[in-house]
């Protein structure tokens, strides 16, 4: 089905649009072209009725909230020019030191202060075949947040009739520069009638990147043979957290051959029958249990959302990655294209 436009408000004298996607079974994601966000998502439960699975809000203002930008979640956003946690704020490419916007404490994460999350992306309504999809473009200026290179990034959301939302990236730069997006959407699979610990998770990885005191990764990698956040068989996901007395903030690598699409995740929820298949052919995923994100937050229609009450699948390079040696895929070079794949598979 063709996707439907309409206005979703104004930011100085920019006009801010949202885009519905939708197929024959009811499933409905929704994007605004301000930070390429996805602001909702509809699918049906066990029983064919139709269940908010996202965080999210329905109203443009709701995004510049007091709450939200204090807390700053990131609510459904596509996060660049460098996801994550870059430390210091600062790499060195070719002899050269850049330094970056430190956003959180001395680290630059997820791009910077104005990072792709806060800028208005070009939209257009795709005509492919079986699909309802939308491209969304952006260009990122050199030395924007103190990242060197003029940058072009393409973003394609496509819903599919088996409610199966893929979402492709294509970047090109002019000059060599740190290159990583990804999308940060938080799904609760149980309509947000409660919190995520009941879900079980499962993630196809044996090892996990360590971080540091300030979140940032050191390049030290733990192998997850019989520890207790090793999610390669299906887990509650509160019964680990209370075994390592803490919430997910993990960088897993995946198992499986670097830039190869596969399936890497699965989660499911009892109460509502919803589960979400994960696949992509990144290397690794930051799964992220919204340990941090702010209990006064809740959708316009009282879908409260909170600590636990959402998860992330972030799906990118290595984290800090333009620190870390050899970190595969972490620059992008004037003769390559960058292109990512992840698919968010409903069942």
């Amino acid at each position: 089905m063709k996707p439907i436009v309409n206005d979703f408000g104004r930011l100085e004298d920019e006009s801010i649009s949202i885009y519905t996607l939708s197929n024959s079974s009811g499933m409905q994601v929704k994007i605004m072209n301000y930070g390429a966000t996805i602001t909702s998502i509809r699918v049906p439960n066990r029983s064919g009725e139709l269940l908010e699975v996202a965080c999210g809000f329905d109203s443009f203002d709701g995004y510049f909230s007091e709450a939200y930008q204090a807390n700053a979640p990131y609510f459904g956003s596509t996060v660049g020019r460098y996801c994550s946690h870059i430390k210091n704020a600062s790499f060195t490419l070719k002899d050269k030191q850049y330094k970056l916007a430190a956003n959180a404490g001395k680290n630059n994460l997820h791009g910077g202060k104005i990072g792709f999350d806060k800028k208005v992306w070009k939209a257009s309504i795709l005509d492919l075949p079986n699909l309802s999809a939308v491209e969304m473009r952006l260009k990122s200026q050199d030395m924007e947040e103190g990242f060197p290179g003029n940058v072009e990034v393409l973003v394609i959301f496509s819903l599919n009739e088996v409610n199966e939302l893929t979402i492709n990236y294509e970047a090109i730069t002019d000059f060599e520069t740190p290159f990583a997006v990804t999308n940060h959407t938080y799904f609760n699979l149980s309509g947000f009638s409660s919190n995520i610990l009941g879900h079980t998770a499962r993630i196809a990885s044996g090892r996990r990147l360590v971080m540091d005191e300030t979140g940032a990764v050191t390049g030290s990698v733990i192998d997850l043979e019989n520890q207790p956040d090793n999610l390669s068989k299906s887990k509650i996901i509160g019964d680990v957290q209370q075994a390592i007395a803490d919430g997910f903030e993990h960088y897993y690598v995946f198992d499986k051959p670097a830039f190869k699409m596969e399936k890497v995740a699965e989660f499911n929820c009892a109460e509502t029958g919803i589960g979400l298949e994960v696949a992509t052919d990144e290397l690794g995923m930051l799964f992220y249990t919204g340990k941090y994100t702010c209990d006064s937050l809740k959708r316009e229609n009282g879908l409260s959302y909170g600590k636990f009450r959402g998860f992330c699948c972030e799906t990118h390079r290595f984290p800090n990655g333009p620190n870390l040696p050899n970190s595969p895929g972490t620059f992008l070079k004037p003769d390559e294209k960058f292109k990512s794949c992840t698919k968010f598979s409903f069942r």
